[in-house]
């Protein structure tokens, strides 16, 4: 099954200037040096410390790169990089008009591009089908499954991260845990019994610990179940264990599944 997905009122950024690769390697976690033309890849700008500002989906077109994020940050991430873009040769012009993504499966919710132009039959992100693809994904919702306390490893973002590409903001604390291994939670997905609505924030139980862990999205699956992410301590995040999530029985999975 393919879903086209309303992108229209997420934010994009057009980045041109002779710095333009030079900037965005420096300050991403995108190796923009290697990215091919008509390619994208999803990352994010951290803070000194590692943590997450924002996620973007970076695009190279030609001599150009498009920014992309959810609406909700579109205002933080130019902010972010105007704030940054002191001595450099770069500018941002902000793009409106339709946009869209298909989706396919889980696999291609995290690759599959955002193209300009309306698209047939487009849903909205927040459509009941699409928010059941969202969570078999892991697609993280800012504010929700990712914020400003985490570090992009503990999130689907590890599956994009460069460990050869050269020095960015937040770099360092990045490669230190990933050399170390020693990541103190993941976010997981979760099948959890019955269906009736769980709060964002709920805490997750196992046998062994009482604070285990914290959902951050959920939607009734349509056949008895809840979908679910939360973040798991690393001592209860094994795929296929059980966990406790307001008084019922969750399943752990790796994302996407």
């Amino acid at each position: 099954m393919t879903i086209t997905i309303d992108r229209s009122d997420w934010g994009r950024l057009r980045v041109t200037g002779g710095d333009r690769v030079r900037f965005l390697q420096g300050l991403t976690t995108v190796n923009t040096e290697t990215l091919a033309d008509g390619a994208h890849a999803w990352g994010a700008i951290l803070n000194p410390k590692g943590r997450v500002l924002t996620v973007i989906d970076i695009a190279r077109v030609g001599e150009t790169f498009l920014i992309a994020c959810e609406a909700s940050l579109a205002d933080k991430t130019h902010q972010i990089l105007d704030r940054y873009a002191v001595m450099d040769d770069v500018a941002f012009e902000r793009l409106s008009g339709p946009a869209h993504q298909r989706w396919e499966d889980p696999v291609s919710v995290w690759h599959a591009p955002i193209v300009e132009g309306a698209g047939n039959g487009a849903i909205a992100g927040d459509n009941e089908v699409a928010e059941r693809l969202r969570i078999h994904a892991g697609f993280l919702r800012y504010g929700d499954d990712v914020g400003e306390d985490c570090f992009p490893f503990e999130t689907p973002l590890a599956q994009f991260l460069d460990y050869k590409k050269g020095c960015y903001v937040g770099q360092e604390p990045v490669f230190r845990v990933h050399a170390q291994g020693n990541s103190a939670r993941m976010l997981r997905g979760l099948v959890v019994e019955g269906d009736a609505p769980i709060a964002n924030g709920t805490q997750i139980k196992h046998a062994t610990k009482d604070k285990a862990g914290e959902l951050t999205s959920s939607i009734a699956a349509g056949d008895g179940t809840t979908l679910a992410l939360g973040y798991l301590h690393r001592t209860v995040w094994d795929v296929g264990g059980t966990v406790e999530i307001d008084g019922r029985r969750a399943t752990v999975h790796e994302l996407p599944w």
